[in-house]
């Protein structure tokens, strides 16, 4: 490692009941975020729109960082594609998850996106990593069980009536955000790791919002950048940013003071609080077979990741949901 990529003394840790604090509040601001999204959706704000203002406020926060604190915008030899694929990998997740959150429960959304651990091991497999445990697939049998029940398989197979366009679809997108995060994390762990975590962000975010400008612009998503009907709209989007933004920066700022390699299986409590949110601010409740479900999926993704977080702590500042 360069001596202008290597990353300053390691600040000393919090103790591990503040670090624990700070996990469960970020975790509990994303899920806020896709409700806050959800809401401003639901009054005729576009999709474009929302991840635009998301970036856009994130962006202008930590180029502010970046420039304080004189990093250096140069990546390593042979990076530059690399970087262009994280930004517009990531971006693709925001979009589809998004997407999903505009057409089924923002819980049910939350749980399928959340397998990606599943998805970064097997593709780590596929491309020349270790091959998983015996653990591992044990806990991916588990994961996948759970969304058996927060899915309803069995029921929806039984019923006579029709799944629907909107729910299935819904679905797929929230799978499709777990395959791009998953190819994104890869990325980061494999292909810049070298990378200053500041700068990485940085231009993950700015390829972002260009990107989503771009396809606003060329008319790639027919009324993405709709704007909401009514002040209820407004609010949620400002109210999205903010929390958005806060998680963000806030974890990108503490995360040397936050042991992610014991404490980062932490964050999954956004799935839960997704659920709570969802509840009282949208009514949307999943049944007690989905609760059941859902608990089982969070359960296995903590203890799928609880050894596998060193790639989290690289990449949780590029992106999360």
């Amino acid at each position: 490692m360069t001596r202008s990529s290597a990353l300053p003394d390691t600040p000393t840790p919090l103790p591990r009941h503040l670090a624990v604090l700070v996990l469960l509040c970020m975790g509990c601001a994303f899920a806020g975020n896709h409700v806050a999204a959800r809401v401003a959706f639901d009054d005729g704000a576009g999709v474009l729109l929302a991840i635009l203002m998301r970036s856009g406020g994130t962006l202008l926060v930590l180029a502010m960082m970046v420039l304080w604190q004189r990093q250096n915008l140069r990546l390593p030899a042979g990076a530059w594609r690399w970087q262009l694929t994280l930004g517009l990998l990531i971006g693709a997740q925001s979009l589809c998850l998004y997407s999903a959150v505009a057409r089924v429960p923002v819980a049910l959304a939350l749980l399928v996106a959340n397998v990606f651990p599943i998805l970064l091991a097997l593709l780590t497999w596929a491309l020349g990593g270790p091959r998983p445990t015996a653990r591992t697939a044990a806990l991916m049998g588990m994961i996948l069980v759970g969304l058996v029940f927060v899915l309803e398989v069995p029921t929806r197979l039984s019923s006579e009536q029709s799944v629907g366009p909107q729910w299935l679809l819904g679905v797929c997108l929230a799978f499709c955000a777990a395959c791009v995060f998953a190819c994104a994390l890869w990325i980061t762990d494999h292909k810049l790791s070298q990378a200053h975590g500041s700068v990485r962000s940085l231009l993950t975010i700015a390829i972002v919002f260009s990107s989503v400008n771009l396809a606003g612009l060329t008319g790639a998503l027919p009324g993405g950048f709709d704007l909401p009907a009514t002040s209820t709209g407004w609010f949620a989007l400002a109210t999205l940013v903010v929390l958005y933004g806060t998680g963000f920066i806030v974890l990108f700022i503490s995360i040397p003071r936050l042991d992610m390699p014991r404490n980062a299986p932490v964050m999954n409590i956004e799935p839960l609080a997704t659920l709570l949110i969802g509840w009282l601010v949208l009514d949307q409740m999943l049944n007690p077979g989905q609760v059941l479900g859902g608990a089982i999926v969070v359960t296995g993704i903590v203890m799928l990741t609880y050894r596998k977080t060193k790639r989290v702590e690289a990449a949780v500042a590029d992106a999360t949901d």
